[in-house]
């Protein structure tokens, strides 16, 4: 038995850091949607009792440090699982690039050994497993365009935002999150609006959506990686309704309504930047 699941990359329409916590994480309010590149992961039982995560992608660990690995080994020890596990991981989407990689990797991974086992968990079960991994598991084991909140925990669905073209650029570098998060000064930071950028998205309003879209990490990343600004002042140049980085970055996000505009922006950047990728908006 063989089972399949696609693992989406998410953008971040919105992300305002609130406060830091008692726990050590910060306070968020972000919108989240997810695009159409996709990461592939195929889950098969194996007769020996133990984990193997294969991947097309040399670089990436396959051992404990990898979150499908910890995904496995918390839901074997949870639920009493004895039979062994080979999850195959292709990917596709950039790696520590702020697009949710890793996480939608684990999240496909919780729903294909819900299905593999049986285990007929709820999606609040599979959130308290995916956030002993990380905080952005909670909303990739949604996958629709909704409202988040806490350190990541608190998920509510909106509506999918306004149907458009995606164009993302990563820049031939990567970003720790950890290290960004721990140079955020709440009080120097800008704080977008969720609660209009959630309803205007609620009302389909794909101007207001994009007036209300706002990142407050770039004002970390950006200072550090000029690159970023350099990317969307191209983006714009080239036709974009708007651009913005995606969580911690790297990655740049442009928004078109038409395609040529799109095409023209892939077009503008593919020369700049090595990763450049056309999608569509999941609904």
């Amino acid at each position: 038995m063989e089972i399949i699941e696609k693992a989406p990359a998410k953008i971040n329409l919105g992300l305002d850091v609130l406060e830091k916590r008692t726990d050590g994480y910060h306070e968020l309010e972000m919108v989240m949607s997810s695009v159409d590149l996709a990461d592939r992961i195929v889950l098969e039982p194996i007769e020996k009792d133990q984990i193997i995560v294969q991947s097309n992608k040399a670089f990436l660990p396959v051992d404990k440090r990898n979150n499908v690995y910890q995904a496995a080994a918390i839901v074997k020890k949870q639920y009493g699982i004895k039979e062994g596990i080979k999850i195959s991981v292709t990917k596709n989407i950039p790696v520590a690039a702020g697009l949710g990689g890793g996480s939608t990797d684990c999240a496909a991974a919780l729903r294909g050994m819900n299905r593999l086992w049986n285990l007929n968990l709820s999606i609040e079960e599979l959130i308290d497993i995916g956030m002993q991994v990380g905080t952005d598991v909670p909303y990739c084991l949604y996958g629709t365009t909704s409202f988040i909140s806490g350190k990541g925990e608190k998920v509510e669905p909106l509506l999918p935002m306004p149907a458009c073209w995606v164009v993302l650029v990563k820049p031939r570098m990567s970003v720790s999150t950890r290290k960004i998060f721990q140079q955020v000064d709440i009080e120097e930071i800008s704080h977008p609006d969720m609660m209009k950028l959630s309803e205007a998205i609620l009302q389909q309003d794909y101007q207001q959506m994009i007036q209300h879209m706002g990142n407050s990490l770039e004002d970390v990343t950006i200072p550090k990686h000029p690159i970023v600004q350099q990317i969307k002042e191209r983006m714009v140049k080239y036709g974009a309704d708007t651009a913005l980085m995606s969580g911690s970055g790297p990655t740049v996000f442009a928004l078109c309504k038409k395609q040529s505009r799109a095409q023209r922006i892939v077009n503008g950047l593919k020369g700049f930047c090595d990763e450049v990728y056309l999608v569509r908006t999941l609904s």
